[in-house]
């Protein structure tokens, strides 16, 4: 046998690299990933373009809720404690803003100021009611889908504030005058029907947008003042009692709810449901 015969065999395995070369495969996840963001942007298109603006101010209150009342609570032991407004031991906010009433504090009101506490509670309660039954909220609205588009909620301090406004398609009154229309009348007469589930006042204010250019004389605060007026009468005309109106109010141009100052969606009538802070 040779000199070679006890060499070392020595064997070359060649590596095969896949996937498009040096740059592998990571390319088709970050592809996967901008087709999974682009699907959520159009989703989230589609879902804005499908929904209501009531709808879409639901949403928007349920994370940053404007109601003076807590009705819930963080589910901590921070300001809340964990608790909600139905325990005992709760943080409760006054309801004209002058602080936190807790359950130690509480202990010591009179029966006088417990029963308005109650009270306050109980009037929002039935203004939150009110707001479910006009809206349909967990249930069959009593206002149309397309009439629901010009018509948005809110609880504030002095009450339950339903908002009527024009669309660019659909106006509230006839161009320029008072006279509202069919669509406008049929609104305001459900309101009545359904404001007659609370014994509370009921005011009543118009909006108009700005005029595009200056005029030596505006109208817009005598078209508010009588766009107020037919309002308050559709109500009466629906069945709403008329002592009942506590104020009626044209505010002209001066608080546009949008910007521009111009916009359609500045024209618009405010229904407001007192709440009794006496």
């Amino acid at each position: 046998m040779g000199s070679k015969s006890n060499a070392p065999i020595i064997i070359k395995r060649k590596k095969v690299v896949g996937g498009g070369g040096h740059h592998g495969g990571a390319w088709k996840v970050a592809y996967a990933d901008f087709v999974t963001a682009m699907m959520a942007f159009f989703m989230l298109m589609w879902l804005l373009n499908a929904t209501t603006e009531q709808q879409r101010k639901g949403l928007a209150d349920y994370f940053a809720p404007t109601v003076a009342i807590s009705r819930t609570s963080g589910g901590a032991d921070g300001n809340f404690g964990g608790l909600d407004i139905m325990s005992d031991d709760t943080l409760v906010m006054s309801s004209r803003g002058g602080g936190f009433i807790t359950g130690e504090t509480r202990s010591e009101m009179t029966d006088e100021e417990s029963d308005r506490l109650s009270s306050v509670a109980a009037e929002v309660q039935a203004l939150r009611d009110l707001e479910q039954v006009l809206l349909g909220q967990g249930g069959e609205s009593l206002i149309a889908k397309e009439a629901l588009r010009h018509v948005i909620t809110r609880l504030t301090d002095e009450g339950l504030v339903i908002e009527l406004f024009s669309l660019p398609d659909v106006p509230l009154f006839e161009d320029g005058t008072a006279a509202p229309a069919p669509m406008t009348r049929d609104l305001l007469a459900m309101i009545a029907q359904v404001s007659e589930l609370v014994p509370n006042e009921i005011a009543v204010a118009a909006h108009v947008p700005a005029q595009p250019i200056v005029l030596a004389q505006s109208p817009v605060w005598d078209l508010t003042v009588s766009r107020a007026a037919a309002t308050r009468l559709a109500l009466e005309d629906g069945g709403l009692d008329p002592a009942r109106v506590a104020r009626m109010t044209g505010h002209g141009d001066r608080s546009p709810a949008v910007e521009p100052a111009v916009a359609v969606r500045n024209d618009r009538i405010e229904v407001t449901i007192l709440r009794d802070l006496e």
